[in-house]
């Protein structure tokens, strides 16, 4: 059966248990990859700001560690849980490791780059330039494809389920705030100046 928007998938929470998106139906989501050992680390916080200002508003966010960049999330799921709610004070809900490119990609995350692509990071962030130069000497090309590109890649869900913006981690905070308050106040979100 084809999937028509993120409440159509089956995940599993971090202890390996079966859990249907459709139980966030009516909710504003924002879909992360996350690690626990990378410079962008620290955003669990500001996502922890986030969820505490809006989780009573119908905001929902969804983590999901993965190794695959730098290889920055070594743990198991406890120990990243552990290290995510004793630095962060983390309460948002947290799924199993999972991978986001590839060929074992989850099917979430198939679904989440086909419906919004790379967009280019933010240059004006001091790690934006270091990632670009990074990634383009690997590949020139790299830009081109929808591929995850790195850690706290963020996807914002309107209550429907429709991906309505992909964020790359350099991406500024407050404006993923402001579209996250616009879907949650029922206005289509103006998504997504850099």
């Amino acid at each position: 059966m084809a999937q028509n928007n993120v409440f159509d998938f089956t995940v599993k929470d971090r202890k390996g248990n079966d859990v249907s998106l459709s139980e966030y139906k009516g909710k504003v989501l924002l879909i992360v990859n996350t690690a626990t050992r990378c410079g962008f680390t620290p955003q669990y916080e500001e996502l922890e700001v986030l969820y505490k200002n809006y989780k009573d508003k119908g905001f929902e966010i969804l983590d999901f560690p993965c190794n695959q960049f730098g290889n920055q999330a070594p743990g198991t799921e406890d120990e990243i849980h552990e290290f995510c709610t004793l630095n962060f004070g983390t309460e948002f809900p947290q799924f199993k490791k999972i991978e986001v490119n590839g060929e074992n990609e989850h099917p979430l995350f198939t679904f989440l780059k086909k419906e919004k692509g790379f967009d280019g990071f933010n240059l004006e962030h001091p790690i934006g330039k270091i990632l670009d130069e990074m990634l383009s000497k690997a590949n020139p090309d790299y830009a081109k494809s929808a591929d995850i590109k790195w850690n706290f890649t963020k996807f914002l869900v309107n209550k429907e389920g429709v991906v309505v913006a992909r964020y790359e981690p350099t991406h500024d905070i407050t404006l993923i705030e402001q579209d996250i308050a616009e879907l949650l106040n029922g206005k289509s979100c103006c998504c997504c100046g850099k």
